[in-house]
């Protein structure tokens, strides 16, 4: 079989990135400069994006969207995201020449927009606007300036969760994008090129697009694909349905030149959702695995497999112990529905196990080669085989979440590092340290300006936290470091 197979290990939820956001170097205030990454995508090349321009779409005359268009501007945010010297998310992508390298360390700033979830402040964006950043502020429309915590993030889905200080805000309600037509009027909302938010219309064009534009195997890409008008500096906006409700997070373009020539893509909100809730309560993602091998099928490999018709995913490998070999999937099935929904690529498959966790029961429909349909009733896991999410409420759950052993340091240590206390992390392992870069040794001074003294500290201060939490240290090397992450 030459048919390329696509191994994702076990299929899980993921999803994409959004490359491109505008930078702004504090050397020159008042110079605006834009800079997209860009990653190919076929001939055309897939950036990140924030929602901008208009298109110039035939509207009839019977459509009205100022009622879903007020509410979407009222819910949707800029973000200003600051970075006290050039951030490795950046790297790749400069020479050493490169005119945002040249001098004395800049503030690094990237702007792009946020939706608005709840009333009390919880704002959803993509991850790559405020990766690493060191201070992010939010604009409402309204022009009134906040400070931001950031909750959590998950660079699998370029997602990140933010919440600021504030009472009865509006927020957009979501909506299902399992339900989302393709032809269904849509709404784009963001601000581009630094504007105030920006509304555009358009139809959606497609779902379930993977447009390979993150390349890991833990991703879902799975975007609506839409025409509404975007552009740089809507990373993180609201696509919304008639209704004004929320089906999707705005994300990426198809661009030759950086800007909007037709296409955008969209994180659909049954993958937002999931996110956005483990950010919340764990602070960070409970990913759920099936444990099988997959690959979409086209008309040649249906004429190998003998279907009647081109439907379904195919199935060539079924992970040792996994959750599908538990629920008697076999090797060489075709995965045709889950849940009562029907599934015909990967993408789609990918979506529908990403809005669960582990030891979520989904009924898996396959047919064998002979064409005989069963039904699997799949309880899911995590990459370890475990299926239980465990809680938070005890010192030993904040250990394992925060994936760090911790140790005492002598009085040698803290003399040479001029310092009267604090707790060294000796060993890294997954977890909230991990994810947000704290590296083996460093040693833990502060967690949100309380004193830390003995390991307990730690796990007595982090059960008890709920929301952003910072974390202020130092490295052996006598450098000081500063973490945030979310409980």
């Amino acid at each position: 079989m030459k048919q390329s197979l696509k191994f994702l290990g076990i299929a899980i939820a993921g999803g994409l990135i959004a490359l491109g956001i505008n930078k702004l170097v504090e050397e020159k205030p008042n110079q605006t400069m834009e800079t997209k990454f860009m990653h190919e995508a076929d001939v055309q090349q897939v950036q990140a994006v924030n929602f901008v321009s208009t298109m110039g779409t035939s509207i009839g005359a019977e459509l009205d969207f100022t009622e879903a268009a007020d509410k979407s501007l009222h819910a949707v945010v800029f973000i200003l995201s600051e970075f006290s010297k050039k951030s490795s998310v950046y790297d790749e992508y400069f020479s050493p020449n490169d005119f945002f390298s040249r001098g004395q360390p800049n503030v690094i700033r990237a702007s792009g927009s946020g939706v608005i979830l709840s009333s009390d402040g919880y704002i959803v964006t993509n991850n790559h606007v405020v990766q690493e950043a060191s201070k992010v502020t939010i604009t409402l429309n309204d022009k009134r300036e906040y400070i931001a915590t950031i909750v959590g993030t998950d660079p699998s889905t370029d997602l990140a969760l933010l919440k600021i200080d504030e009472k009865e805000l509006p927020f957009l309600l979501f909506g299902n994008s399992d339900e989302v037509k393709v032809g269904e009027w849509v709404l784009a909302v963001g601000n581009p090129f630094n504007l105030t938010s920006t509304v555009t219309a358009g139809i959606i064009s497609a779902k379930a697009r993977n447009i390979n534009i993150l390349g890991s195997q833990t991703s879902i890409e799975s975007f609506l694909q839409t025409d509404a008008a975007v552009n740089p500096g809507n990373s993180g906006g609201a696509l919304v349905n008639t209704k004004g409700q929320l089906i999707g997070i705005n994300a990426a373009i198809a661009s030759k030149n950086g800007s909007f020539i037709g296409y955008s893509f969209a994180i659909p909100v049954t993958i937002v959702k999931k996110v956005v809730s483990d950010l919340k309560e764990f602070g960070k993602i409970k990913r759920a695995y099936i444990g099988v091998t997959i690959q979409n099928i086209d008309s040649k490999l249906s004429k190998e497999l003998k279907q009647a018709e081109i439907k379904g995913v195919f199935i060539p490998g079924i992970i040792h112990g996994g959750a599908a070999e538990k629920a008697g999937i076999k090797p060489r099935s075709i995965v045709t529905k889950i849940d009562g929904m029907e599934v015909n690529s990967g993408s789609e498959l990918l979506e529908k196990v990403g809005m669960h966790r582990p030891g979520d029961k989904i009924i898996v429909t396959t047919e064998s080669v002979e064409g005989e349909a069963e039904d699997h009733e799949v309880v899911l896991t995590d990459l370890y085989g475990n299926a239980h999410v465990k809680s938070n409420n005890t010192e030993a759950a904040v250990t394992h979440k925060i994936g760090a052993k911790l140790s005492s340091i002598d009085s040698k240590v803290k003399q040479e590092l001029k310092i009267n206390n604090g707790v060294e992390v000796i060993e890294i392992t997954e977890g909230l340290f991990q994810d947000a870069g704290i590296r083996k040794g460093f040693i833990i001074l502060k967690i949100d300006q309380s004193r830390i003294e003995k390991p307990s500290d730690v796990e007595s201060i982090l059960k008890q936290k709920k929301g952003g939490v910072l974390i202020e240290g130092i490295y052996p090397s006598g450098a000081k470091a500063f973490y945030g992450f979310g409980i």
